[in-house]
C-alpha cells in the first residue's frame, strides 16, 4: 500500500511549507485518499500496519486539541505505538535542553517526532541534529505546515467535486483568508501551499493585523472584506488569536465584528458557491457566525476528518521512504 509514493518521497522531515515544491506537495496529497479510505471503512478494523513496530512520539509546548489528537489517531491507525509529552510532564521544566530531551527520546528508540513549540524554527533545528524524523506542528508565528496540507487537500476535494472534474487541480482557484494575519502561522502556511500549487490567494485584516510586506509572499492583501471576498471561491476564516496579541491592536472587538466578520450578510459579496473553512477552535459569532459555521457551506468538519487522513499520509512518506539521515540535506 502507497508505496509507490514513498519511493518517490526523499525528505526525512516535515518542518515547513515554504521549502517543498509543488511536486512534493501534491505527492502528499495523492497519497491522502487511501488513507481517507481506512478512515471511513464501515466494516473491518479501521488500521493499515504501515508503522507497526514504530514508536510516533507526539510533544507538545502549547496547547492543543485537533492537532494533537489529530496526529495520534493517524499514528494509531498507521498501527504504530505512540507517547505523548507535554511540558508539565517533562524535564523542559527542570532546563534541560531539547536536544537533551530529544536524545534521551532517542534512546527510546523513537521513530517519529511530532513537536509543537512557541519558538520559530524548533522543529527545523532538531530535525538537523537528530536521526528521528520531525513533524512540525506549530512553530510560534511561523509555520503549520500540516494544516496547510489538509486545508489544500480539503480544497481540492471541494473543487473536485464541485466542477465533477477528479482530476481537478487548485490552478485559478480563489482563496480569501481573512483575520489576525499577523499572529497565524496557519495563515503563512497556506500563502505559500496554496501560491505553489496555483491558487489566488488574498489576504485580508485590519492593518494592524497584517505583517509587513505579506504580499512579497505572492498574495494580494486588503482590509477591505467585501473586496476580498468578491469572486472567492473559498473563505478561509482565523481565529482571533487574544493571547498572542500584545498591546491594543484593536479598537474595540465589536468594531472587529462589525468590519471582518464572516456572515449572512458579508457574505453576500461572494460568489453563491463560495465554501467557508476555519482551523479550529471556533470563536462562534466573533470572527464567523455561528450559523454560517454550522450552515451548508462550511467545510470545518470535513477539515477534522482529511487531517487525519493526510496526517497518516505525512507520517507515511517519512517513515517508509529511503530518505537522507540527520544532518544530510533535504530537510524540509
Amino acid at each position: 500500500m502507497a508505496d509507490a509514493g514513498a519511493a518517490a518521497w526523499v525528505r526525512k522531515d516535515l518542518v515547513g511549507i515554504e521549502g517543498l515544491s509543488r511536486r512534493e506537495i501534491e505527492l502528499i496529497l495523492d497519497t491522502a485518499p487511501q488513507f481517507v479510505e481506512v478512515s471511513e471503512r464501515e466494516s473491518g478494523i479501521k488500521k493499515v500496519p504501515l508503522l507497526q513496530g514504530r514508536l510516533v512520539v507526539n510533544w507538545f509546548f502549547e496547547p492543543s486539541t485537533r492537532t494533537r489528537t489529530s496526529f495520534e489517531l493517524a499514528a494509531k491507525r498507521l498501527s504504530a505505538d505512540t507517547l505523548t509529552m507535554t511540558v508539565a510532564a517533562s524535564s523542559a521544566v527542570k532546563g534541560e535542553s531539547l536536544h537533551d530531551t530529544l536524545a534521551n527520546i532517542e534512546a527510546m528508540h523513537s521513530d517519529l517526532v511530532v513537536i509543537r513549540h512557541g519558538h520559530a524554527g524548533a522543529a527545523r533545528m532538531l530535525a538537523e541534529r537528530h536521526d528521528s524524523h520531525i513533524i512540525n506542528a506549530g512553530d510560534g508565528y511561523h509555520e503549520h505546515p500540516t494544516q496547510a496540507l489538509l486545508d489544500a487537500y480539503t480544497m481540492r476535494d471541494w473543487a473536485r467535486q464541485r466542477r465533477g472534474d477528479p482530476a481537478a487541480s487548485l490552478d485559478g482557484l480563489r482563496v480569501a483568508i481573512v483575520g489576525d494575519i499577523l499572529h497565524s502561522r496557519v495563515a503563512r502556511s497556506n500563502v505559500w501551499c496554496l501560491g505553489k500549487l496555483g491558487a489566488d490567494v488574498t489576504v485580508c485584516g485590519p492593518r494592524t493585523l497584517l505583517p509587513p510586506a505579506i504580499e512579497r509572499m505572492g498574495c494580494r492583501v486588503t482590509s477591505s472584506l467585501p473586496e476580498a471576498l468578491n469572486g472567492a471561491d473559498i473563505v478561509y476564516v482565523l481565529r482571533m488569536q487574544f493571547e498572542r496579541q500584545r498591546g491594543s491592536l484593536l479598537p474595540s472587538v465589536r468594531e472587529y465584528v462589525n468590519l471582518y466578520r464572516v456572515d449572512e450578510e458579508s457574505l453576500r459579496h461572494a460568489p453563491s458557491h463560495a465554501a467557508v473553512m476555519h482551523p479550529g477552535p471556533v470563536n462562534r459569532d466573533l470572527e464567523v457566525a455561528a450559523n454560517v459555521a454550522d450552515g451548508p457551506r462550511n467545510l470545518i468538519l470535513e477539515q477534522v476528518s482529511n487531517g487525519v487522513a493526510v496526517r497518516m499520509a505525512i507520517m507515511h512518506l517519512l517513515v517508509n521512504s529511503p530518505g537522507p539521515r540527520a544532518g544530510e540535506s533535504p530537510a524540509t
